[in-house]
């Protein structure tokens, strides 16, 4: 069998932690091939040795069977290997253009050909379907297209294999389905395409081969067409996984979150949230179901304090806190897991166990006389480091060390030990793998049982409809459907997302 790539006995090392320990995994031409393991399980870092951005202890890269040494990106990009990374390498000032010619500028007299390099990335995107403007700004897309201006940038550089690391982590239902039309364009003009995903579905529809790596370790390599998810699931974590989440009947108390009639306005003044009313009562979860860019970003930072309501109200426990601080949102008693982990969760450049008491940090027993007690911050750390499994070296690793994942974890252990009254959680599954995931909604169903109220605002259906005791559906920044689980299903809740089906509402489908 001939392969496009090789990588043989692969061994990566960091401080104080083997991240890949003899690892093999080979690419055959036009296949996608699924590269799958646990948070931390080192899928990035194997990619990262492919690409050139690290250097390996042990084992040999092929390409076309030839024995190569990758010592950086430019490296690899020549050998016709490209990598969109997770989170994207994109200067936001820059036009989709410029981010795709920078550091291969093409020059007319010794000057950028801007308009010639415009062209050129309109063609390519012509050509494989990614329907993108060359002359758009990357601060005024939306992620998909951000993602796909990445795409481009490799094509452009003429990269024939292309890895993607965990892409659909940030994209909605819609833009998955469109991303999955383009793995099959690049295949059908002959690309290979190695994905590292946590989604166990998205290997079975788009995927030929799977390999399995587990704590740094290659489990070996299956045919995807011979397995199934539940396999997948056990391959990866060692365990068996349960799908389905188990609850009791919610028990509703009082109301805790009340929002009447909420306006909010964007920077160019246009309405995002349009008279919105929503309510969370103690001891339920309500899921927020919607299609990104109806007004979940805007609910959320209203409610946080991180954006003023222009007009409507917000009460917990009957204590109107609108615009109130972000700090005084949180001391009134809200939880909030971001969205976005980097922008909001995480001080990257922080360790892991200055990250964990972001919200306490200036409280007993973590600080006196505005003194940091650091022995106190890291033994808090560690208890809550190994409650959530978050997978790290130490307390003292810079945060932005950990794998997406296990940021994540970290995020989720913070805002839950604090079992704040309303837990705001947004996208809090993002880029967790399957045993991760069983463990955060036993955690959230946890909180609800001890009469919390919980706001969960997510992209996945599935954990919408399996999680919450409640659907409230989001459409151009109002409340369109109030539905009970049960009630609905997920071509059911699609039609609401999209503005229609009102009128089925409470019948059984």
């Amino acid at each position: 069998m001939d392969y496009v790539i090789e990588m043989l006995h692969i061994r990566k090392e960091f401080p104080g932690v083997v991240a890949n320990d003899d690892i093999t995994i080979q690419l055959r031409k036009g296949e996608i091939h699924a590269l799958l393991g646990e948070n931390g399980a080192g899928k990035s870092t194997l990619m990262n040795v492919l690409f050139g951005l690290y250097q390996p202890e042990q084992g040999e890269i092929r390409v076309k069977g030839k024995e190569v040494n990758i010592t950086n990106p430019n490296v690899a990009n020549d050998l016709g290997i490209g990598m969109v990374h997770q989170h994207f390498m994109l200067v936001e000032t820059f036009t989709v253009t410029q981010n795709i010619i920078l550091g291969n500028e093409p020059t007319k007299h010794g000057r950028v050909n801007i308009k010639e390099a415009e062209e050129e990335v309109q063609k390519l995107s012509d050509k494989y379907g990614l329907r993108v403007d060359a002359t758009a700004k990357i601060s005024d897309i939306s992620v998909g297209m951000q993602q796909r201006a990445e795409i481009l940038k490799t094509l452009y550089r003429g990269a024939e294999v292309l890895i993607f690391d965990e892409p659909t982590a940030v994209l909605t239902p819609q833009e998955i389905t469109e991303l999955m039309e383009i793995f099959k364009t690049l295949i059908a003009e002959g690309k290979s395409i190695i994905l590292i995903t946590h989604k166990l579905k998205e290997i079975m529809q788009i995927c030929d081969r799977c390999t399995v790596i587990r704590k740094g370790k290659g489990i070996g390599t299956v045919n995807v067409a011979d397995t199934n998810v539940k396999e997948l699931a056990s391959l990866m974590v060692g365990r068996d996984i349960s799908f389905q989440v188990d609850k009791q009947p919610a028990k509703p108390k009082q109301t805790v979150l009340e929002i009447n009639d909420l306006v909010v306005k964007d920077s160019r003044k246009i309405d995002r949230l349009k008279g919105l009313d929503l309510s969370v009562r103690a001891g339920e979860i309500v899921g927020i179901a919607g299609v990104d860019g109806n007004g979940q970003s805007e609910l959320i930072e209203t409610i946080t304090g991180l954006r003023k309501a222009n007009t409507g109200k917000i009460l917990l426990n009957n204590k109107d806190i609108t615009n109130l601080s972000p700090r005084k949102v949180t001391e009134s008693g809200i939880g909030h897991i971001p969205q976005d982990r980097h922008k909001y969760g995480l001080v990257l450049d922080y360790s892991i166990g200055e990250n964990i008491v972001l919200q306490t940090y200036y409280k007993r027993p973590f600080s006196k006389y505005k003194i940091l007690n650091y022995k106190q911050i890291f033994s808090k750390a560690e208890q809550l480091i190994a409650e959530y499994d978050v997978r790290t070296p130490s307390v003292y690793t810079k945060a932005r060390a950990l794998s997406g994942g296990n940021q994540q974890k970290a995020i989720i252990a913070r805002e839950i030990d604090r079992s704040p009254d309303l837990l705001i959680a947004a996208q809090p599954t993002r880029g967790l793998d399957v045993g991760a995931i069983e463990f955060i909604h036993r955690k959230l169903i946890e909180e609800r049982d001890k009469g919390k109220a919980i706001l969960l605002i997510s992209f996945e259906l599935d954990e919408i409809l399996d999680v919450s005791d409640r659907i409230a559906v989001i459409y151009d920044g109002k409340i369109v459907a109030d539905i009970k689980p049960e009630e609905t299903n997920e071509q059911h809740l699609g039609l609401l997302m999209a503005g229609s089906g009102h009128e089925k509402v409470g019948e059984s489908s």
